[in-house]
This record gives C-alpha cells, sequence and structure tokens, in this order.
C-alpha cells in the first residue's frame, strides 16, 4: 500500500472512530449551539469526556472517570453535603442566616496559584470555583429545612477562551443543589435583603474599622463594594448591621461539623493515606547516601501526584541526620550522608482532605545498634498512645499528650537518659505537642478544644518525637538523631484504626522498605 493510499486510510478509520464516540455520547449531554460548542465529547476506556469540560470543575458529564454520577465532587456524594447543610442549620435558632464566601485566588508573577478553596465553603457546598458565595436561610417548614441561594461568577465566553469554563446558573442548580443560582453581582443586594429580616446572621468577617474600611476591605466584603452593585451609603448600611449583635461567627458551628467525620469521609481520608503511605515506602527505596534531600521531597510529591493527588498537604520535610533536629525542617537542601537518619515528614491531599505521616529510617537501608535502640524505644511509646486513642478512654489529646511524656520519659530512662532537671530535659527533647486533629486542613480547625475528651469519628495524628542534640547530658551514642513517628488515627468507640497503617514503621518493615524486600521498587 502507497503512502498516499495508507494516510487516506489512516483518515477514514480515525473518522469512523470519532463517528462511534459520538454516537456513544449520551443525547442527555448535548450542548447548545452557544455553549461552548467546541466541548467535544470523546470516549477512553469505556468513559465518555467533555473536552475541554464546559464546567469550572470536574462533573460527572465531563468527567466520568473521577465523579460518580450521584456526587457532587469525587469520593462525595450529592446527599453528603445535604446532609451536612441539613445538619448545620437544624443547629441553628430560627430565624437564622448563613452567609459563606468562596476563597480568594492568590497570585505569584502575575500569574495566579492553583486555586484551592475556602474550606468552609467547600465542606457546605463542593463548589470548586473562586468569586462565589452561599446564603442559607433557615426555613423549618420547607422540605429541606432550609434556602440555598449560590452566587457565583457564571459563563463568559471571553474569559473561558484564556481560563476555561466556569459553571453556568442552570448547572450551578442541577449538580450542586442550591433553590436559586445568581450572578455574585447579586450577592450585596440579596444579603441586604435577607439579613434585614433576620434574627441571626453567622459569618466569619475580619476585623474592621470605618477608617480602614474604604482603604482594606478584605475577604468577602469586596462583594460588597460600591463596584458591586450598591451605593457607598448602602455598603455602609450593610455593614454597620452585620456588625451588630445579631452577626455570630459561622467557623466554631462548621467545626464542630467537620470534627466527626462521616463514613464518607473515613473512606476518602483512608485512600489518601494509603497514597501517601505507598510514596513513603517507595520514597524510603529511592533514598540512598549521596542524593539530595530535594530530589527525595520530589519524587514523594511525583509518586502522590501520579496516584491521582490533586496537591501536597504541605510543605514536605525530609530531614537527614541533624536536620531532623529541627521540627518544621522545609528547606530540603542538603546532602544525605551514609550513616544518617532520614526523616521524612509528608502527605498529600486527596479529593479534599489531607494526609499527614511521618517516618523515619536510615539511609543506607540498615539501623545501627544506637538508632535502633533509640527508634523501638519511640515507636514503643507511640503505638501504646494510639491505643489510647477511644471515646471510652475518655482522655484528651492533653491528657494523651501527658501520657506521651510520661512514657517517653520511662523508655529513655531504661536505655541510658537521666532527667535531674525533670520535665525541662524532656522538653529540649519533645518540644512539640503529640498530636492534632486533622481532615480537609492539616491542622482540622482552630475551633478544636484540646481539652475535650477525644469522640468517636475523630481523626488525629499521634506523633511523640526524640531530637537529640549534642548536649554533655544526653547519651553521646544518640547525639545528633531525630526521630518522628506519626500516623492518622480514627478515634473509635473501643477501639482505634489506624488510617496510615500501610506506611511501615516496625524496623523489620522499614528495613525492608530501603532494601527492597517487600517487594516494592522505587517509582
Amino acid at each position: 500500500m502507497s503512502f498516499r493510499s495508507l494516510l487516506k486510510s489512516g483518515r477514514r478509520a480515525a473518522a469512523s472512530a470519532a463517528s462511534v464516540s459520538r454516537l456513544a455520547f449520551s443525547p442527555s449531554l448535548a450542548l447548545p449551539r452557544f455553549a461552548r460548542c467546541y466541548a467535544t465529547p470523546v470516549t477512553v476506556n469505556g468513559f465518555t469526556q467533555l473536552k475541554p469540560t464546559r464546567y469550572g470543575q470536574p462533573l460527572p458529564p465531563s468527567h466520568p472517570h473521577l465523579v460518580g454520577t450521584k456526587e457532587t465532587t469525587p469520593g462525595i456524594p450529592q446527599k453528603e453535603y445535604e446532609r451536612r447543610r441539613r445538619e448545620l442549620m437544624k443547629r441553628l435558632p430560627d430565624g437564622s442566616l448563613v452567609v459563606c464566601e468562596a476563597g480568594e485566588v492568590k497570585y505569584m508573577s502575575g500569574r495566579d496559584y492553583k486555586f484551592r478553596q475556602s474550606s468552609d465553603f467547600w465542606y457546605l457546598t463542593g463548589f470548586e470555583e473562586p468569586d462565589a458565595a452561599v446564603i442559607l436561610e433557615k426555613r423549618p417548614s420547607s422540605p429541606r429545612g432550609y434556602r440555598m441561594i449560590m452566587f457565583s461568577s457564571g459563563t463568559d465566553a471571553a474569559k473561558e477562551k484564556w481560563d476555561g469554563a466556569r459553571t453556568s446558573p442552570k448547572d450551578v442548580v442541577q449538580y450542586f443543589r442550591a433553590d436559586e443560582a445568581e450572578p455574585i453581582s447579586a450577592f450585596p443586594s440579596t444579603l441586604k435583603c435577607l439579613a434585614t429580616s433576620a434574627s441571626h446572621v453567622y459569618l466569619d468577617i475580619p476585623n474592621y474599622s470605618k477608617r480602614t474600611r474604604a482603604t482594606t476591605p478584605k475577604s468577602w466584603l469586596k462583594y460588597l463594594s460600591s463596584s458591586g452593585g450598591l451605593s457607598r451609603g448602602e455598603y455602609d448600611s450593610l455593614v454597620d448591621s452585620l456588625s451588630s449583635s445579631k452577626r455570630k461567627p459561622l467557623s466554631p458551628e462548621v467545626a464542630r461539623l467537620r470534627a466527626i467525620k462521616s463514613e464518607v469521609e473515613q473512606r476518602v481520608m483512608r485512600q489518601a493515606a494509603d497514597i501517601s503511605a505507598l510514596a513513603h515506602n517507595k520514597a524510603m527505596r529511592f533514598t540512598d547516601p549521596g542524593v539530595s534531600e530535594h530530589a527525595v521531597a520530589a519524587h514523594f510529591e511525583y509518586l502522590c501526584a501520579r496516584a491521582g493527588s490533586q496537591r501536597p498537604a504541605y510543605v514536605p520535610v525530609v530531614a537527614s541526620g541533624p536536620n531532623a533536629l529541627i521540627i518544621h525542617y522545609t528547606s530540603n537542601n542538603q546532602l544525605i550522608a551514609d550513616g544518617e537518619m532520614v526523616l521524612i515528614d509528608a502527605g498529600c491531599e486527596y479529593n479534599g482532605y489531607a494526609s499527614d505521616i511521618t517516618r523515619t529510617f536510615p539511609a543506607n537501608g540498615s539501623f545501627t545498634s544506637e538508632q535502633g535502640t533509640l527508634y523501638n524505644a519511640l515507636l514503643t511509646v507511640q503505638k501504646r498512645l494510639i491505643a489510647l486513642c477511644t471515646e471510652d478512654s475518655g482522655l484528651s489529646i492533653v491528657q494523651i499528650h501527658r501520657e506521651s511524656c510520661n512514657m517517653l520519659r520511662t523508655e529513655l530512662e531504661r536505655i541510658g537518659f537521666s532527667f535531674p532537671l525533670g520535665a525541662g530535659t524532656l522538653d529540649t527533647l519533645y518540644p512539640h505537642l503529640v498530636g492534632h486533629p486533622v481532615g480537609i486542613d492539616l491542622h482540622e480547625s482552630s475551633q478544636f478544644e484540646k481539652d475535650a475528651p477525644l469522640k468517636a469519628g475523630m481523626v488525629v495524628t499521634i506523633e511523640p518525637g526524640v531530637y537529640v542534640p549534642p548536649f554533655p547530658e544526653f547519651p553521646k551514642a544518640f547525639h545528633n538523631i531525630g526521630i518522628r513517628i506519626e500516623d492518622e488515627v480514627l478515634v473509635g468507640k473501643k477501639h482505634p484504626i489506624v488510617l496510615s497503617v500501610n506506611a511501615p514503621k516496625e524496623v523489620a518493615d522499614v528495613e525492608g522498605s530501603c532494601q527492597g524486600l517487600l517487594g516494592l521498587t522505587p517509582f
């Protein structure tokens, strides 16, 4: 066959394949001529997608490989978001209004960073676009118990040519279950109208004064500026009304809901932990003396991204040798030496939820006698602490921290440490709290009550550490060794569940990962 005939044959085959792809595309997804008519259905691996998408985020018609037909965001069904809103409104008094806004776009060198939605706004709506807000109005007599009005930037063909699609008001109603969808420009006037008759308005705004209001409008107040549709007088009147006694903080109310993870959330958090745990496994295999810390950090982030993670949950710590004495060492710019320990504190964010895992391992794959002794002392403490993470224990995170100090002191004394100055010397070796709540945010909420007993459904980290500086009062054999072992723990009624269980931490398993004995490759 000639090249020309082969070319014609290839074109016919391509046209036929495209025809089949279009026929396989559901008629319900047909695009009106005016609505990004260049969005084309393409079938890959049995999934029919829209390329480019006509939505501002992955939704079932455009990303069926990511979002199920009954889901709003990957892994989170529509009914889960509905449950969250209903629970919130049920807890608030009659006549309440909830106002929550999207996160702000942040810029770097004239271009914006990859956008991450405000956590509370995402928790209540699942909407992932900037320039958006939601108002929930309590209505006990309605089937839902509330009315939901979503505000967004809507479609703009000129902007979409450069930055991609935004979700239309019609689709906001369909996929996010809003009762009404309005342009963001209507937010000020709608809020003014509803706030007037509301007895309580729950929202979060920064502190401000009339002196600074005109020059530093922060957060959602930008939507209330005169450019947003209100005159200056109306703007002042609305802001003043919202700062009166009827205004209540929203974040503590949402924090109470976010503290207890639903079964859906627990499942997603386990998936996030599994991705990070596998990356820890492979990072151990990847690490060798002479490799740079930044190469290990980059490898970890690559492994998570390849597995579906949307972003790192935080800047990773890859601290070799004495660098591990710095708790939040993120420079990651030195070479790893033979005989050193390497501490990796890293986790991914997956489908909206953070993971947080720390492992410490020998760079050359084998613990020295001293390294193994100190490591096992800390591991013994960490496993005992995890067993305390139950509702029946009645312990708070502060009480578990006190237990961690007592246990660690006992274990360290057993291997040759002494503490003539009492707790002060232990604080040098172990200067941080034993753990924190984790969820949508790495540190789940500033509203978390550290003195309150843990409840079933909470997810906390348990991360004791020991960091031995080269001080004469500490055994020389352990100088410049820093070790932290951190797991994510789902608090149970009677028994805890370690979500990060697949990250190795027993000495034999750690050495097995480092040496490739567990069947895992670096990639």
